[in-house]
């Protein structure tokens, strides 16, 4: 029996061909130079995901942040990780990679280097079970997060008594 190995090749450098968990873990290492990981993390992400990518460095915590953003990169990957279906490294390794790219400027998809958000979500359905199912009404993914932080830390985000009267409505649930 022969066994082909491309799909594994190409699911290990993220290339249009590899899993989505690859093209997350390259993409946002392109577009941020690190995950967020500590180094010996990183190694073992590279060697399992990442083989054939450009060498990085990987810096501990959120890269070039300053503090208040390393603060609340923290706070995401406790949030996510709280949430986490699973004690996989490839979880944990998520959970950070996913952190980091919410610091981006774009919705959460493209700052990960996903074709779409059909992506990202799949990602967290298998990955962060919980708190997928907590976004009953398939908010974007990035102020879903914040609005959970919020919630913890039981600050009032929203202008108006419920989503549906907000003005800002569209621009948490409108079509990225």
């Amino acid at each position: 029996m022969t066994v082909d190995r491309s799909k594994e090749t190409n699911a290990a450098t993220g290339g249009p061909g590899g899993s989505a968990v690859a093209r997350a873990f390259a993409g946002v290492l392109s577009r941020f130079h690190t995950l967020g990981l500590d180094s010996r993390e990183f190694s073992a992400l590279r060697r399992r995901h990442l083989v054939g990518h450009a060498d990085h460095e990987a810096t501990s915590e959120a890269g070039g942040c300053d503090p208040l953003r390393a603060e609340e990169h923290g706070e995401l990957v406790e949030l996510l990780l709280a949430h986490r279906a699973d004690e996989s490294r490839e979880t944990l390794w998520l959970a950070f990679t996913i952190a980091t790219a919410c610091l981006g400027d774009n919705h959460l998809w493209q700052d990960m280097g996903l074709c779409h958000r059909e992506e990202l979500s799949e990602l967290l359905r298998r990955h962060f079970t919980t708190l997928y199912e907590r976004n009953v009404h398939n908010m974007k993914w990035k102020k879903f997060f914040y609005k959970e932080l919020c919630r913890q830390a039981q600050v009032a985000l929203c202008k108006a008594p419920s989503c549906r009267v907000c003005s800002d409505y569209a621009a948490c649930f409108g079509p990225e």
